[in-house]
């Protein structure tokens, strides 16, 4: 009963939770624009579907790069401070790309930089958050973020689309530009300084790889978020998968929005009607029930039961991930949470990267339904033998404080 009255509207009544939560919305919505503005931008000047490609792959890929060589940033200094610097760094770099004429190999490398200040922008949030909100409530506003987070998925590429249809992109990039602004705004007004966990005298005795490693509660959750190799596979063959479907582009869009719906309603069920004892042991259990409704798909299902698959996959791989973030965070010492959490994060992109490209050399040689059943199969594989080593540790290895 006591977790249950950890609600969305109570973890929302906390001030400067609703500070951090209404900047990363801000942030959530300029990016997915300016994805949109550049994609658009880049096809005008070179006609290009492959520079297109490479584009939008540059709004994700250095992700990994940041999270690994600047995570550790949340820890050297006031958390706070680098949540505002980093947002005004990205400000300053997207005013640049909106300039007219700004050649294509600097807006490349402009790009890239804005997208690796996401590694330690996005440490030190999680970071910060147990400062923020009490055990409790913590989960619950993992779940706030992440419902936030996969509704501007959902809704942004199409109202990003509409709105650079009216504007020009580089009015959409200036845009972008101004919600960081914003963002640096609301956070240096609505949340509270704190000093850096680690003092800046204070010799690195661990490295990321080092704090993740040394723990092997740690390491098991690590290798439960690398299931995500599997499960990204319907979002990544969305396209073949909708043509062996005989279906087209509308199709394809459903079959993308429907990780991000269920994602949306597994966050809001697995915190609100599962007890907090509940949910730690199920941890590995969500990964294997992530990857049996893939398994299906063999049957070359309608596009309305293959929404309903996906849409359960998301829901379960949200569920696991909600609590490997959270288990994580009580498990990693303060002075080398934002490095560590920072590692794990980046670890489950890298992960959705290698199974995206992995998924669709299969699909070359199987088809693309076949491909996801496969995927699922093998992400189930992978999960029983965690999920029995998971069950061992939390029955032996006593409270995660």
């Amino acid at each position: 009963m006591a977790v249950r009255a950890a609600t969305f509207r109570s973890v929302l009544a906390v001030g400067e939770f609703r500070a951090i939560w209404l900047a990363e919305l801000l942030s959530q919505a300029g990016d997915q624009l300016a994805r949109v503005a550049l994609s658009v931008l880049v096809y005008q000047r070179t006609n290009s579907a492959a520079l297109t490609g490479l584009t939008f792959a540059l709004t994700y890929l250095p992700t990994m790069l940041g999270g690994l060589l600047l995570s550790g940033l949340g820890d050297r200094f006031p958390r706070r401070t680098v949540l505002v610097v980093s947002d005004l760094v990205r400000a300053v770099l997207v005013a640049a790309m909106a300039i007219p004429g700004v050649p294509l190999w600097l807006l490349c490398v402009l790009l890239t930089v804005v997208v690796m200040a996401n590694g330690p922008f996005k440490a030190a949030q999680l970071a910060l958050l147990p400062d923020v909100l009490d055990e409790q409530r913590y989960v619950v506003g993992l779940a706030v973020r992440n419902v936030t987070v996969q509704s501007s998925q959902v809704a942004g590429f199409a109202g990003g689309g509409l709105l650079v249809s009216l504007l020009n992109p580089h009015v959409a990039l200036a845009l972008d530009a101004a919600t960081f602004v914003l963002s640096a705004l609301i956070i240096r007004l609505g949340v509270r300084w704190r000093a850096a966990a680690m003092s800046g005298k204070e010799p690195v005795r661990l490295t990321a790889f080092g704090l993740v490693w040394r723990d092997p509660r740690l390491r098991l959750i690590a290798l439960v978020s690398w299931l995500s190799l599997f499960y990204i596979a319907p979002e990544s063959l969305a396209a073949p998968y909708a043509a062996e479907l005989g279906l087209g582009a509308l199709a394809v869009g459903l079959i993308m929005a429907s990780h991000p719906v269920g994602s949306i309603v597994g966050a809001y069920v697995y915190t609100r009607y599962v007890s907090e004892s509940n949910r730690l042991r199920s941890l590995g259990l969500m990964g294997i029930a992530a990857g049996i409704p893939l398994v299906f798909c063999a049957f070359r299902p309608a596009l309305a039961t293959s929404m309903i698959l996906f849409g359960l996959t998301g829901a379960f791989s949200t569920a696991y991930t909600l609590q490997c973030a959270a288990t994580a965070t009580r498990l990693l010492p303060d002075s080398g949470r934002a490095q560590g959490i920072g590692l794990l994060a980046t670890a489950a992109l890298t992960a959705q990267g290698i199974g995206a490209l992995l998924a669709g050399v299969l699909a070359d040689l199987s088809g693309a339904s076949l491909a996801v059943a496969i995927s699922g199969a093998m992400g189930v594989a992978a999960a029983i033998p965690l999920t029995a080593a998971w069950a061992r540790h939390v029955h032996t290895a006593g409270p995660l404080t």
